[in-house]
């Protein structure tokens, strides 16, 4: 769910996506990168963390991304850009916070850009 939210998003704000679920599909497992997009001349490998509402929790959905995550995002990014022959691209990490409401069926999306270096 989240995810189709998250790709309509950014369709809606200019991006085009260019793969879902990407991960390695030889060798060690190095993680999975949610939703790659290009905007302009840049690649966004996007995570999407999701909540779904009425919950007891306040953890924005955000809080869930850790170090040891964005390391495995950082790995099977530059994964992904070898396998696409575009080492040379520029690239950089966002994240979808989305928190979606299951009895009204709405949903808010926060756009965090570049979210580590």
């Amino acid at each position: 769910m989240g995810e189709n939210l998250g790709c309509r998003y950014l369709k809606r704000n200019g991006y085009k996506i260019l793969d879902t679920n990407y991960c390695n599909t030889f060798g060690r497992r190095l993680g999975e990168i949610d939703i790659i997009a290009q905007k302009k001349k840049d690649i966004v490998f996007v995570e999407v963390k999701t909540r779904y509402t009425p919950k007891q929790d306040d953890i924005a959905p955000e809080d869930s991304i850790t170090p040891a995550k964005l390391r495995k995002l950082e790995r099977i990014a530059k994964h992904y850009l070898r396998e696409k022959h575009q080492e040379s691209a520029t690239y950089h990490f966002d994240a979808l916070s989305i928190i979606y409401n299951r009895i009204t069926q709405e949903s808010s999306v926060r756009h965090l850009e570049h979210i580590f270096f």
